[in-house]
Formats: structure tokens, sequence, C-alpha cells
């Protein structure tokens, strides 16, 4: 359904002058920022484990196949580093990464104005920050997750609006 989309053109991959007809995959839509910062139009939402946007997308719009809706509206364009991933993904992904997921990535501090419990990164060494906290390579990677689980979904009621305005965005020339 969603590159069903994409406009053809000709291209010469070699130079030769032979031309043949391809699906265009560098042509780009997005959200309009005033639709994602407008909370009428959608929801925040923890993505939980093992869910998929087409698990997502069946769940509230009742059609896997708008899951490039949920991709599109939180300007994901690599599901694989972008999406959180189940938990036997996540261990194998950061034990490939690190020989010691329990080395430590850095050190954090406190704010010491303003909202305290933001917590600041002072980089591997901390030297004259007696009171920092050590942060492991697996809390690390576990906090990134954690932040990508964070998601926003488009209302129902806006997603048949949301696909016409794509489609017709995708078919609208830039030439």
């Amino acid at each position: 359904m969603y590159f069903e989309n994409f406009p053809l053109i000709p291209y010469d991959s070699v130079g030769n002058g032979n031309f043949k007809v391809v699906t265009n995959l560098l042509k780009r839509v997005a959200v309009r920022s005033k639709i994602k910062s407008n909370i009428s139009y959608f929801d925040t939402y923890d993505v939980k484990e093992g869910e998929t946007p087409e698990i997502l997308a069946d769940k509230l719009y009742d059609d896997p196949e708008l899951h490039w809706v949920i991709l599109l509206f939180n300007d994901i364009t690599d599901r694989y580093h972008q999406w959180p991933k189940n938990y036997n993904q996540f261990l194998a992904y950061i034990n490939d990464k690190y020989s010691n997921v329990d080395a430590t990535h850095h050190y954090e501090i406190s704010q010491v104005s303003g909202d305290t419990t933001i917590k600041i990164d002072i980089g591997t060494d901390n030297t004259g920050h007696s009171g920092a906290s050590v942060v492991t390579n697996y809390e690390y990677e576990e906090d990134l997750q954690d932040k990508k689980r964070k998601i926003r979904l488009l209302d129902p009621i806006h997603v048949e609006d949301f696909v016409t305005e794509f489609e017709k965005l995708m078919g609208e020339s830039v030439l």
C-alpha cells in the first residue's frame, strides 16, 4: 500500500541511454509540524514488548498495512535501529556491540539547578565529580530503547484524511 504511491520514473543506471521504469524511492513527504505538535491529532503510547508497527496498526486502524502511518508519523525511516527491539533482539544487539555489557559507558551527575532529576552526561572520566554515577553499557542502551518506546499514534479518526493527503502529495510532481 505504501510503495504503491511512489511515482515511477525513467532511470538509466549505467548511463548508456537504456532507460528502465523504476519506482522513485527517493520521493518523500513529511507530516506537517503543525499536526505533529497538535495533541488533538495523536495520543502518546509506550510500545510494549514484542509490538511491531503492523500489530499496532492492526489494533488501532484495523489494518496492518497502515503500519507506515505509524512509522511516518514518528519520523522512523530505519525500522531496525529506530524501532524498539524485543528483549532477545536487544540482548543480541548489545552482546554484539560490546565486549562487556557491564563495563562503564559514561558517568552522570544530577543537574544542580532547576530540575535536579535531570542527569548530565560528563563523559568517561569522573575526575572532579566524586558523586558521579556510573552508567553501564547495558543501562545506556536500555535507556535508548526506553526512549524509542515512546511514540505518537495518529488518532484513528484522522487516518483516512492522512492517507488521502499522503497519496495526493506523492502524486504531485516536483518538476
